[in-house]
């Protein structure tokens, strides 16, 4: 079965009129290790089905391997892929559940998570230093000689723990660098692909103040009409000055109908290749940078995945190769451009869309109708641009006073569309603090320009800031606002790619502040707990999220019931309502007997040490939460 050859020359130094130069574009890399070096983890020899693939965007990262289906339950054999050692085991709650890492003689890393169990030895070794450091969470690093494996060896059985949605084994391959390959660079006949990705819309985006489409300075997007493998638009694209564009797509395997990732964008413009991701080799530590690979905004508001055929400010994935602009496109009037984007799966299988961009310069029309019967105003920021959308009934469009550092600017409309006049204004010249427009006044709330790439700090009467060089992408134009005690930090819609810290002085009226705590509200529905620490009356925390906080209270204990229990073990449901479990510790007459938690059916249960002894005695169970609210479980046995 033939696997994806990147389609890149040896060596293109092509330079072509509107698009720059194309970097020098290196052979297809070089595979880590042999075709056939790796076995197939579950049912080797056996055609085996995928839930997911190298490259899927996943709500924070690049999904990093293979999610390889096990018949819609837990249990089956999962083997070693290759001879090596067990070099590092983890157990958790959540995120991989119960993981091995297997280092190979050449370096190479495989990984096997969301395991049922570990095999026996393993198993044995895990389970003793849990009794030692009394803890369920572990992690282990055992010597390269304590746990050696064979190519095709048991070394656990599939499950579902940690953060699985469902039976499956996550199976990668990494290097000594932690950075992820791509397992289907491998030959797999276990796995059958001849279905080429799907490509369903199209975006583009104004990337300066000029750009324009469809006389617009907005987003737009197009369904595409497929005919076989190839897409089209149903209409030609008018644009103006320098845009972006966006392809949404995914991967189908045969035989499945999960939508799975597609590894490698191309876009061809005039026939000269001018930008290509390809999701291979992807640094671990910058996996969340997914962020700023897709239009985040989009994703947050409609669920829907537009990866940019562009590299984007403040992303430096090992991903793209592009032109001297990035793959970023100048459109200039009166011409004429034939734009091609190739997706491609692991198996090289492709699809194609082909449309028309044809240059248009913005024009401007003088009259709007009568239809507005009251006057409005609203503004966005997109990118480095203020946009000012006002309608009123005057038939000529009026300007926007703008007021910036005490000075009032006379924001002269760029289009009308629609009764509305839009004014554009380019917050690199100077942070605006209000507008005005038909006697009424907008106040902005813009507090400061925050570069990205140094530490930047922030402070005003109810919060402070403080954004290290690697918290931001982009500039941040920063809007804070504090309104019945939620503060508004920034938009959710911004994507942040390290913590900033954050210090707010609330009102402590009523509060005990050993129970109180920072939250995060989201979109204002949610309520995920963000911790913090109290000094005097403020306090501090760290979030990755920009939104709306609140500081809550939290002075009930977590909730325990008793499942059953008889001399082989003990079981429990535990939850919490708002701050979120913290601990959880069994004692049977005084000596510490091992929990194991399943977070998603909230459930505890006994593991003994010595399975031949009996449980007998006094159990008593302690469950504290993210507060120190602390519930307490007697019972005998």
């Amino acid at each position: 079965m033939k696997l994806s050859k990147k389609r890149f020359a040896t060596a293109i130094l092509a330079v072509f009129a509107g698009f720059g130069a194309m970097a020098q574009m290196p052979a297809e890399p070089p595979m880590p290790a042999p075709a056939d070096y790796f076995l197939f983890p579950i049912k080797p020899g056996e055609r085996n089905y995928l839930s997911g693939t190298m490259g899927e965007i996943r709500s924070n990262h690049f999904h990093g391997g293979l999610d390889i289906k096990t018949d819609q339950r837990v249990g089956l054999q999962v083997h070693a892929a290759a001879d090596g050692y067990v070099s590092r085991v983890k157990q958790s709650t959540y995120g991989y559940g119960n993981i091995i890492y297997v280092t190979h003689p050449n370096g190479l890393v495989t990984t096997y998570a969301h395991l049922l169990e570990y095999y026996k030895p393993l198993a044995d070794y895990v389970l003793q230093q849990q009794y030692e450091k009394q803890s369920f969470d572990i992690e282990l690093f055992p010597e390269p000689g304590q746990f050696p494996v064979k190519r095709g060896d048991v070394i656990g059985l599939s499950g579902n723990t940690g953060g699985s949605g469902g039976p499956h084994l996550h199976f990668e391959i990494r290097d000594k660098e932690d950075r992820l390959y791509n397992p289907l660079r491998y030959t797999f006949k276990e796995v059958i692909d001849t279905t080429p990705p799907d490509i369903y819309s199209i975006g583009m985006t104004p990337l300066g103040i000029n750009a324009r489409i469809n006389n617009e300075f907005e987003r737009a997007e197009w369904r595409t009409k497929q005919v076989g493998t190839n897409y089209t638009l149903p209409d030609t694209v008018y644009a103006h000055g320098l845009v972006g564009l966006e392809l949404q797509t995914i991967d189908r395997l045969d035989g499945a109908t999960n939508r799975n990732g597609t590894q490698e964008v191309t876009l061809y413009v005039n026939g000269k290749q001018i930008y290509n991701h390809y999701i291979d080799k992807v640094p671990f530590e910058l996996s969340r940078q997914v962020s700023q690979h897709i239009n985040y905004n989009q994703y947050k508001r409609q669920g829907r995945t537009f990866q940019k055929a562009f590299i984007d400010h403040g992303n430096d994935l090992p991903l793209y190769q592009a032109n001297e602009k990035d793959g970023r496109l100048t459109v200039q009037p009166d011409s004429v451009y034939q734009v091609k984007l190739v997706a491609r799966d692991s198996y090289d299988n492709a699809s194609t869309l082909s449309f028309v961009v044809k240059g248009q310069k913005p024009t401007f029309t003088q009259t709007k109708s009568a239809s507005v019967t009251k006057p409005s105003i609203k503004y966005e920021i997109l990118g480095n641009v203020l946009k000012v959308s006002a309608a009123d009934t005057s038939r000529t469009p009026q300007n926007i006073n703008l007021f910036v550092g005490g000075e009032e600017l006379m924001l002269v409309p760029s289009y009308v569309n629609n009764s509305v006049s839009v004014s554009l204004y380019d917050l690199r010249a100077g942070l605006p603090d209000s507008m005005r427009f038909c006697g009424e006044s907008t106040d902005f709330g813009l507090k400061q320009m925050v570069p990205s790439g140094q530490a930047t700090a922030y402070k005003n009467d109810y919060l402070q800031l403080r954004f290290d060089e690697h918290s931001l992408y982009d500039t941040l134009y920063l809007q804070t606002a504090l309104e019945d005690g939620v503060y508004t930090i920034g938009d959710y819609f911004t994507p942040l790619h390290k913590a900033m810290k954050v210090t707010i002085r609330p009102d402590t009226t009523g509060l005990d502040l050993s129970k109180a705590a920072v939250y995060f509200l989201g979109t204002g529905r949610g309520r995920g707990y963000a911790g913090g620490k109290w000094e005097g009356n403020t306090i501090t925390f760290y979030t990755k999220n920009m939104g709306k906080f609140k500081v809550l209270q939290d002075t009930k204990p977590p909730y325990i019931r008793l499942i059953s229990k008889n001399r082989n073990g003990i079981r429990f449901k535990i939850s919490d309502d708002l701050s979120g479990l913290n601990s959880f510790n069994a004692w049977v007459n005084g000596k510490w007997l091992l929990m194991k938690y399943e977070h998603k059916t909230a459930t505890i249960w006994s593991e003994k040490l010595d399975k031949s002894v009996p449980l007998s005695g006094e159990v008593i169970l302690k469950v504290k939460d993210n507060a120190g609210n602390e519930s307490t479980y007697t019972t005998r046995i």
